[in-house]
């Protein structure tokens, strides 16, 4: 289980930084002028040569990596939801790097998530030690 939880610690912190740097190349690029084939067409080729967005494609892709560690190593159901708590590493970077205001609203948001996070991990310890006990308890039997 902490093998698991420090590698998504450090997958979302690689998302923190993809996302940041994506949302930084995506303003470089601007909007489309109009929806239209040819000027989607040229914000894909402006968007495949900023530098910004390949950095943040290239640590969104480890941090993907991370995700497909833990999902080979432990429930998706635990760990699906608690990347969520990327969301809040997500925040604290756009704040800091990006310096985008973040209202008292959202906050409580990030903090409502991080709840909904703990109570899942708290779930998968819950489960780690029914299991322990069961094991226990079949040996004690088979003797």
């Amino acid at each position: 289980m902490a093998r698991i939880l420090i590698v998504l610690f450090f997958g979302l912190v690689l998302e923190a930084i993809g996302v940041v740097f994506l949302g930084k190349g995506l303003k470089e690029i601007g909007e489309p002028a109009q929806l239209n084939a040819g000027e989607i067409a040229r914000l894909l080729g402006r968007g495949a040569m900023n530098r910004n967005i390949l950095l943040g494609i290239a640590w969104e892709t480890a941090y993907f990596g991370c995700i497909l560690y833990m999902m080979s190593q432990a429930d998706i159901s635990f760990v699906w939801p608690v990347t969520a708590l990327g969301f809040v590493l997500t925040a604290l970077s756009a704040h800091f790097l990006l310096g985008e205001y973040i209202s008292p609203l959202r906050w409580l948001g990030v903090c409502l998530i991080v709840a909904g996070a703990a109570v899942i991990t708290y779930t998968e310890k819950v489960k780690i030690d029914s299991r322990s006990a069961v094991t226990s308890q079949s040996t004690r039997d088979s003797h």
